[in-house]
């Protein structure tokens, strides 16, 4: 039986989808404009893939057809729609991730990878890839294991170049995801002392499995790597092992892509650099300094993909600070306002201190203080404790003026500070943010950072309130 009519921009039709994942179909024909696993994320037209986790994805099946799914992707026949039945669908989403690659061999393709920054530099090589032609890419941080097949099966065959974030929590994660893309040119923004504690000997294991990117490129690849990073040279040669060019940044003379001068100011940075030996400057939206190294990752990357320089230069300009990575407003109290920046998303020891240096170097106006406001960096094992009292040192460094802190592990970082820099600290985040008018006053500038799962935009949200809470404050005489 033929495909039914499907959506103008098919994706998979029935017998594409059923022939890539070696399954069943059961019911009518189908067409397929999407692919999701997330039943609140089904749009018109979507393929629903019922993983099993800690709820199974089967159960959500009728809810996806409900909301419009074309077809579902599942281990049993489920009721609402027609599907394609297979043993295992995690294996199947795999199988379906690498028929998409196979399909368009002529898309050129990317992965970024780094203990920092990697959704950041992703999204703004998407950027520069959409300046330059049809182009598609991870989305949020879809970097792990079901993130990046998922990544693949979305990707349309008439597009002309992707990019892919690829992350870890463990051991043994980044190799097999780097030779499910197989990308052109593979990126590391940097390495630090991130997840550690799955590593026996810490941030040298966090370096050796970063490298592992490296394992997908090709014997005409790229490796695009820090060079200011003390790990670089693990990298350089897990890349040139697989006999790629390799291509540096950072700010020696000797790199290919080099950071020249980085100027912060209230709207952004002013940036100098030098690519292949031809000057350049150009404006961020960001004013941290660690961006003036993610644009040069970025500048590199998308030149292994043939994007001209000029064109990253464009996209680097009109790049907005994503959700919690740095945003920056201006937030209006009862006798004046603060400027807050939002970097609640992530955090870690690298992060943390380039986060206290781009504060900083920022502009105060006069009576205005600097200050941070910090809840756990989390898996960091056995150093943790160690790791967040040595924050002291940047923050000194930085000369920030008051800490706030929150969680059990931003205890010994409280009780390493100074006493004129020691603000509030409590056990949770919520608590902190319950006395978001305590933390600062007109004038200030202000960074929340904190790991994702010790809560830290509950915090940035709070302060970001206040402005609605000045609104609604009564007048006094």
């Amino acid at each position: 039986m033929p495909d039914a009519p499907g959506p103008t921009d098919t994706l998979w039709t029935a017998a594409d989808l059923a022939l890539a994942v070696n399954g069943r179909i059961e019911g009518a024909a189908f067409a397929c404009a999407g692919v999701t696993f997330n039943s609140r994320e089904v749009e018109p037209g979507d393929l629903f893939v019922a993983l099993r986790g800690a709820r199974d994805g089967h159960e959500f099946a009728a809810a996806a057809f409900q909301a419009g799914a074309a077809a579902a992707l599942v281990e049993r026949p489920v009721d609402g729609g027609p599907c394609v039945v297979v043993d295992d669908t995690l294996r199947a989403l795999e199988r379906l991730g690498a028929a998409a690659r196979d399909r368009a061999p002529h898309v050129r393709r990317a992965a970024i990878t780094g203990s920092v920054g990697k959704t950041s530099v992703t999204q703004a090589v998407r950027a520069g890839l959409d300046l330059a032609g049809p182009a598609h890419g991870s989305v949020k941080s879809f970097n792990n294991h079901i993130g990046v097949p998922l990544t693949l099966a979305r990707m349309p065959p008439g597009v002309d170049r992707a990019v892919f974030e690829i992350g870890m929590n463990a051991p043994g994660e980044i190799g097999p995801l780097a030779r499910m893309v197989q990308p052109h040119v593979a990126c590391v923004t940097t390495v630090g002392p991130v997840h550690i504690e799955a590593f026996e000997d810490g941030e040298a294991g966090v370096a050796r499995e970063k490298a592992a990117v490296f394992e997908g490129l090709g014997p005409a690849g790229v490796a695009v790597v820090n060079g200011d990073n003390p790990w670089c040279d693990v990298l350089r040669q897990a890349a040139l092992r697989r006999g790629a060019r390799v291509h540096s940044f950072g700010t020696a003379s000797d790199h290919d892509a080099r950071l020249i001068d980085f100027a912060p100011d209230a709207e952004g940075a002013r940036v100098q650099v030098e690519i292949f030996g031809h000057d350049y400057v150009f404006r961020l939206r960001q004013s941290g300094f660690h961006w003036g190294l993610n644009s040069l990752a970025v500048l590199l990357t998308l030149e292994a993909l043939d994007v001209p320089v000029e064109t990253g230069l464009e996209a680097l300009s009109a790049f907005q600070p994503l959700v919690g990575r740095g945003q920056i407003r201006r937030v209006a109290l009862r006798r004046g306002a603060f400027t807050l920046i939002d970097e609640s998303y992530n955090a870690n020891p690298l992060s943390m201190r380039a986060g206290f240096a781009a504060l900083g170097a920022r502009a105060v106006e006069p009576g205005g203080r600097r200050v941070v406001v910090l809840t756990d960096m989390l898996e960091l094992g056995a150093q943790s404790e160690a790791l967040h009292a040595g924050l002291a040192e940047g923050i000194e460094a930085a000369a920030i003026d008051l800490v706030h802190t929150a969680g059990p592990q931003m205890r010994a970082l409280h009780d390493a500070l100074t006493p004129e820099r020691r603000g509030l600290w409590r056990e949770a985040a919520a608590d902190l943010a319950d006395l978001a008018q305590d933390l600062v006053a007109p004038r200030d500038v202000v960074m929340v950072k904190g790991s994702n799962g010790s809560r830290a935009s509950l915090i940035a949200h709070a302060l970001a309130d206040l402005d609605r809470l000045a609104e609604d404050a009564p007048e006094t005489a």
